[in-house]
């Protein structure tokens, strides 16, 4: 197990949890991927980080990297500060022995998803929500896959999101724990002992169950080898951040952005906080948040247009 390679996808609550439990069973090399920043707000259920680290302003991968480097020095345990899309998601995923998703949205979890599938790397479903968490492992070729068991994505508004539901901290640890198991198995080969279907689990009301999630045979991903998310043009995007007044702008670039210019450049006429990873100031009352990749949080509205707008005039299009 020392060589293996395992990616987790998100380090939020889930994945944190996640990464820490890989590293500590001496996973040889560990790929933490997370688009974002700690915040206040997260320290109720994400464990791993501290108000320090808020303070930091560091994003969540690099911090989770450095933590958990400590805790055990024989692991390579890589960060990268990258959101997940179509344009990225194969250089993320396409290397490692087994996926664990930790995503907080259904569109990033469909393009792993197309990955695991069209490279045949098994990989393990998560989710939590409120009291609840479910988890499922995935074998390309061998059992469904994502879009087996959901065709398309919920539309917006039709499943409830830590927004509007919250999350209870102690779920999230034992669906690490469920999906963290499941990868140790894959990892040694023990596939025969895999849970072998969707398993969900109430914390709150001590519910267990599994689901048996069929192949389906018309199944676009896994059936038709059609990569619909992958294939998925690459354009500017905006999204609304679960459970904050915030947006996350995401321009696509043929290079990285130079960091040390933009802070130089705002620092004309605003103060900067920067690091490797990322540059963050303060305009009109608005925090931005920019990283190399070109994509920025913007804090303090849920205004798409106006976020769009503070996009190009401080940070370029």
């Amino acid at each position: 197990m020392g060589r293996s390679r395992v990616a987790v996808a998100g380090c939020g609550a889930l994945g944190s949890a996640s990464a820490t439990l890989l590293v500590r069973a001496g996973v040889g090399y560990v790929r933490i991927i997370d688009r974002d920043f700690v915040e206040t707000s997260n320290l109720q259920r994400q464990t791993l980080y501290d108000e320090d680290d808020v303070a930091s302003g560091m994003p969540k991968a690099a911090i989770a990297a450095q933590k958990l480097q400590r805790a055990n020095t024989s692991v390579r345990v890589e960060p990268r500060v990258a959101d997940l899309t179509a344009s990225s998601a194969e250089a993320l995923l396409r290397d490692v022995d087994v996926i664990v998703d930790a995503i907080d949205n259904f569109e990033a979890r469909f393009l792993v998803n197309d990955v695991a599938v069209k490279h045949s790397i098994p990989w393990v479903y998560g989710a939590v929500i409120a009291t609840y968490g479910l988890t499922m492992t995935i074998r390309p070729g061998e059992t469904a896959c994502l879009r087996c068991l959901l065709p398309e994505a919920p539309a917006p508004g039709s499943v409830d999101t830590c927004a509007t539901a919250g999350i209870l901290g102690p779920v999230v640890e034992c669906i690490a724990a469920l999906q963290v198991t499941e990868a140790l198995k894959l990892l040694l080969g023990r596939t025969d002992e895999l849970c072998g279907g969707l398993a969900q689990f109430d914390v709150w009301d001590r519910e267990l169950s599994v689901v048996d999630v069929p192949r389906q045979s018309d199944c676009p991903t896994c059936v038709q080898a059609r990569y619909d998310y992958l294939r998925a043009e690459s354009t500017a995007e905006t999204v609304s951040l679960c459970g904050r007044e915030a947006i996350q702008i995401s321009v696509p670039r043929t290079q990285p952005l130079v960091l040390t210019e933009l802070a130089a450049r705002i620092r004309g006429f605003a103060p900067v906080q920067e690091s490797p990873f990322m540059v963050r100031f303060c305009v009109d009352g608005r925090e931005i948040n920019v990283f190399a990749d070109g994509r920025a949080i913007i804090k303090g509205t849920t205004d798409e247009a106006l976020a769009r707008k503070l996009y190009a005039e401080y940070v370029g299009t």
